[in-house]
């Protein structure tokens, strides 16, 4: 998987508990949700794997939103390693991993390559009323909302009305 692809997966990852009609909706709240959301993305869909999925996810989105220290992922890279191969006159890094672990595990891995590559480009959604997630990719840094067309252009309604109906308050 490409670093973009693995970006991308995280991000959709995070994204899993939008709020849709007033109320947090789980893409991963049911076994065939979180199975089906897996296997997707290239996971086996065991419950074990979305099960862990859904701790990672839950630990990441914390994280990002500076609710908990980056340490608490540490418990999910535990017994996890990489392996040097040789092969087609190039070395590439394997690995190591139970099948049931290695989708949470290389998404907290793109994580921190995220926050090694690109600091502060991962973040919450500026609307205090949303809870997505968006991956800051534009230059000088400035992406605000997880999606111009929904939360950028009611954001910007909505100060738009403030400023309008100030000066008559």
């Amino acid at each position: 998987m490409t670093d973009r692809a693995a970006e991308d997966v995280l991000l959709e990852l995070l994204n899993t508990t939008p709020l849709v009609r007033g109320s947090v909706s789980d893409a991963l709240g049911t076994p065939a949700e979180g199975r089906a959301w897996a296997r997707g993305r290239g996971g086996t869909g065991m419950d074990d794997e979305v099960a862990l999925l859904v701790a990672v996810r839950d630990a990441l989105q914390d994280v990002v939103r500076g609710r908990r220290d980056p340490a608490c992922l540490g418990g999910f890279l535990q017994g996890v390693s990489r392996l040097p191969v040789i092969e087609d006159g190039g070395l590439r890094w394997v690995l190591q991993v139970p099948d049931a672990h290695r989708m949470a595990v290389e998404l907290v891995l793109t994580w921190a390559h995220v926050e090694e590559a690109r600091p502060g480009r991962l973040k919450p959604c500026g609307n205090p009323e949303c809870r997505r997630f968006l991956l800051d990719r534009s230059k000088p840094n400035s992406a605000r909302w997880c999606s111009m067309a929904e939360c950028g252009n009611r954001m910007k309604a909505r100060r738009h009305y403030q400023r309008a109906k100030g000066p008559q308050a």
